[in-house]
């Protein structure tokens, strides 16, 4: 077994999970998961080679990518695989991926689409389910930890969605359940970030960015650099499972 350590980022080609990539980079051989866009994918991973490694002489390959669509059960398995074939290991998984529909979450009637439900359950919750199962034997080898994107909205009501907020609750719930099942070789929790200006979160018209902004306590919204730290933290520390860290700029408070 390779001994430098091995994340795997789903979703991990734009937004936070570029960002993520980006910090664990020097520490970390990364494996990124894409969905479409290998052009994207592509740029990333020679991105990511222009940063330095902190280790003398890096284990090869250092990234590698890896196209699978994380709703599909049969593709998580095989992106799971795919990584130990050529990493050799697996000891931190970033499940980043996500999916919503803007409506407006005050109105029931449209967060009364079944497609929408559907949709964010199998993204929001089914999928970070079929990837910790996926990976749990490789990350029990190496006593890892298995990271959720969640989001403020699965804490305080509130977001893109109705459908969106609540199966994010879920997916906090869902980390909670897992560090409880995957102990004690395995660590797991979520980060639940605010706002993101990434390119979703600038699909949002201004005026909702800037309430979201004064919405907060510290009047800034939470960057993707906070969260990939955040993230770091989380695969790094020893001690730490079972929770859920929010990202908001005291938003939630």
């Amino acid at each position: 077994m390779s001994a430098q350590k091995v994340a795997l980022i789903t979703a991990g080609t734009a937004g936070l999970g570029a960002q993520i990539a980006r910090v664990f980079a020097p520490d970390y051989r990364v494996v990124i998961n894409f969905a479409n866009n290998a052009t994207r994918a592509s740029a990333l991973i020679e991105e990511l080679h222009k940063i330095p490694s902190n280790h003398p002489s890096p284990s090869t390959p250092r990234f590698h990518s890896i196209q699978a669509d994380v709703g599909s059960r049969d593709s998580i398995r095989a992106l799971v695989d795919e990584t130990i074939s050529t990493m050799g290991r697996l000891d931190v998984v970033v499940s980043n991926v996500g999916w919503t529909r803007i409506t407006n979450f005050t109105n029931l009637d449209e967060g009364m689409i079944d497609e929408d439900w559907d949709k964010c359950f199998l993204y929001n919750v089914k999928s970070h389910l079929w990837l910790a199962h996926a990976a749990r034997a490789e990350l029990e080898k190496t006593e890892g930890a298995f990271v959720t994107t969640a989001s403020v909205a699965g804490v305080k009501p509130s977001g893109s969605s109705l459908p969106y907020s609540v199966t994010k609750a879920a997916a906090i719930h869902l980390s909670k359940a897992l560090a409880v099942i995957c102990a004690p070789k395995v660590r797991v929790n979520s980060v639940s970030p605010g706002l993101l200006l990434t390119e979703w979160g600038m699909k949002f018209p201004e005026a909702k960015r800037e309430a979201a902004r004064n919405n907060t306590r510290l009047k800034r919204l939470a960057t993707v650099e906070d969260v990939a730290e955040q993230v770091l933290v989380l695969a790094n520390s020893r001690s730490i499972t079972g929770q859920n860290i929010c990202i908001d700029g005291g938003s939630s408070v």
